[in-house]
């Protein structure tokens, strides 16, 4: 009786606004996929179907962990490490990981494929969480830092071997972002820059064919004769002629005459850009806002560092996928895949963000200190 109670107590705290922002993007992104698919015409709604079952899903995932306490979670963060290095690492076995995209990154389970990087996101952010844990105010100097940053190298390592630089920026950003919250010192973080600059020619040379086609189809935008750029020029071309209004829902020339490439996922913001004009493209943006607010909100009421951490690694993790993803569709951020959280078509990606979410959740709801 006193579990249940104690149960009833936390869900109330819950964070609502959250869960509402959350709800409202992934409709609006119903929506805009029901436009991509172009199931208004075809009348075959099975991706929006498998969408939303992606979504319930999702849901029941996130009530799982919110079962646990986070702190409960973090003690297995030794077990955590060791199951995420293996996840990345047995994509890479002849036979057992499946190439998508150039990149070795999945696993072919008949009928699904699963990138397991997606779920090492989460493993990633609960372990490394722990580590920096430690480490808050004693960041000030190389000897102090170089341990920490030794702790996640295996799993950018790991990552580049598949070669999948997209994730490998994502897992960068979570580590930037903890690491800046647990007083990384400043002066540092200059000398880390310059020295980043200043090794792009090497970083350049150690990337894969695909990656540097990519970089160099970046640096002619107006080049279709470059892979990738012709689907960027189609989403200029999808996003300048939408407007201020947009041409309206399901009458994008671009995306429903099947001029814009992957609509449906990595370059769905296009088809919002294109049918519901500047206005539209400001209402997901200004959610995307309101959601990352949120989440730095919830890191500064959270009931420990730990959870602080937490928090900041998912928020650290969403704002570069919303960043890249707008940015590569209108030509200011080189092309890769990733996808739109909660709007671009995609179950794994969807889980993986509702499971993230899940985290955010479980640190808010325990924000306060409850008397039983």
């Amino acid at each position: 009786m006193a579990e249940r109670k104690s149960m009833i107590k936390l869900i109330k705290q819950l964070d609502w606004k959250l869960i509402i922002i959350v709800l409202c993007i992934f409709s609006f992104g119903l929506l805009i996929l029901s436009s991509a698919t172009h199931a208004n015409e075809t009348g075959n709604y099975f991706q929006l179907y498998k969408q939303g079952s992606a979504f319930g899903l999702g849901v029941l995932m996130i009530i799982g962990i919110l079962m646990f306490d986070y702190n409960f979670l973090g003690k297995y963060y030794k077990g955590l490490y060791v199951i995420s290095l293996i996840l990345l690492g047995v994509v890479l076995i002849p036979g057992i990981g499946a190439e998508r995209g150039g990149a070795r990154s999945w696993l072919n389970l008949g009928p699904l494929d699963f990138q397991t990087s997606e779920l090492v996101k989460l493993t990633f952010i609960l372990s490394y969480a722990k580590i920096v844990e430690s480490k808050k105010d004693k960041l000030n100097t190389l000897k102090e830092i170089i341990p920490v940053v030794i702790y996640a190298i295996p799993f950018i390592g790991l990552l580049f071997a598949q070669p999948d630089l997209g994730t490998a920026i994502v897992f960068c950003c979570i580590i930037a972002g903890m690491l800046f919250t647990a007083g990384l010192n400043i002066k540092l973080i200059k000398r880390v820059i310059i020295i980043a600059i200043v090794s792009l020619p090497i970083m350049y040379m150690m990337m894969a064919s695909h990656q540097k086609e990519r970089i160099e189809a970046f640096l002619h935008p107006d080049d279709p004769t470059y892979k990738g750029n012709y689907q960027v020029i189609q989403s200029m071309i999808a996003i300048g002629s939408g407007g201020l209004t947009g041409k309206g829902l399901y009458n994008g020339t671009q995306n429903q005459e099947g001029f814009l490439p992957v609509q449906e996922s990595d370059f769905i913001f296009a088809v919002i850009g294109e049918e519901l004009g500047v206005i539209g493209m400001f209402v997901v943006i200004l959610l995307y806002t309101l959601f990352l607010i949120r989440m730095i909100i919830l890191a500064r009421e959270a009931k420990d560092f730990y959870g602080t951490l937490i928090v900041i690694g998912v928020m650290s993790m969403f704002a570069y996928q919303i960043i890249q993803n707008i940015g590569m569709t209108v030509a200011v951020i080189p092309v890769t895949g990733v996808t739109l959280p909660f709007i671009s078509y995609g179950g794994s990606s969807l889980l993986t963000s509702l499971a993230n979410l899940g985290l955010v959740l479980n640190v808010g709801m325990r924000r306060k200190k409850i008397n039983f």
